[in-house]
Parts: structure tokens; C-alpha cells; sequence
């Protein structure tokens, strides 16, 4: 089982739920180009992606690739906001790090509530 996922658009937030396991660092890519285009094709400005049920294993090398890549192709998205399983934290941390330092608006959280209240402030701090 790969990386699945469902997409839709609600005012100017694109929400993205995910399931699955990232298979390759080539997935995860494919799968981010697939949240940026549909943030370009919906007009919006914010995204939410709910990948609590999404297992990530990249190893240390891949992940910093991925998001190497991510940043190199997010046009000015204003926020993203990911919530992951408690226990892949310490990726989506250094994941995180890895976007924040190449002047992203990206931050992981565990509980969604939290999540949609930053993404939700006009201007959150990371």
C-alpha cells in the first residue's frame, strides 16, 4: 500500500487527508506536487493536510530530499498545517526544520483542533 489521499477545497483552505505509507522518496515527491497544484488550481492560500493515518518511512537522507524538493516548489502558499500520528513526530520535525529554514510557513502537529487554530490566525508564528 502506497500513499492515498482525497483532496478537496473549502473557502480558502484545501484540505488533504492521507493514508497509507510513503513507498520512496519519488511518492512523497508526487504526492506534494499533487497538494501544491491542487492549491494552485483551487485559488487557495492555506492547507491543511490530516495524515494521521499516514506511516512515514523515509529514512533521514530521503526526508531531507523531500523537503528540500517541497520547498524548492511551494509558490507562496501562505500556511500548511500537517497533523501526524504522535510517533512519526521526530520526522515530521525534522522535516519541518528542513522547510522552515528555506523560508516555508509549515508546521506538524498532533491534535487537529490545534492544528486549524494556527491556520486559522492571520499571522501565526512557527
Amino acid at each position: 500500500m502506497s500513499i492515498h489521499y482525497t483532496m478537496r477545497v473549502d473557502g480558502d483552505i484545501l484540505f488533504v487527508c492521507a493514508s497509507g505509507f510513503d513507498e520512496s522518496l519519488d511518492e512523497v515527491q508526487g504526492y506534494g506536487l499533487a497538494i501544491i497544484n491542487a492549491s494552485l488550481e483551487g485559488g487557495v492560500s492555506r492547507v491543511f493536510c490530516d495524515e494521521t493515518a499516514l506511516e512515514y518511512r523515509l529514512g533521514t537522507f530521503d526526508t531531507y530530499q523531500a523537503a528540500e524538493f517541497i520547498a524548492e516548489n511551494v509558490p507562496a502558499l501562505a500556511k500548511v498545517a500537517l497533523v501526524c500520528n504522535a510517533k512519526f513526530m521526530s520526522d515530521a520535525s525534522f522535516f519541518e526544520d528542513v522547510v522552515v529554514n528555506r523560508g516555508l510557513t509549515l508546521r506538524f502537529f498532533t491534535d487537529p483542533e490545534v492544528a486549524m487554530r494556527w491556520l486559522s490566525e492571520a499571522n501565526a508564528s512557527i
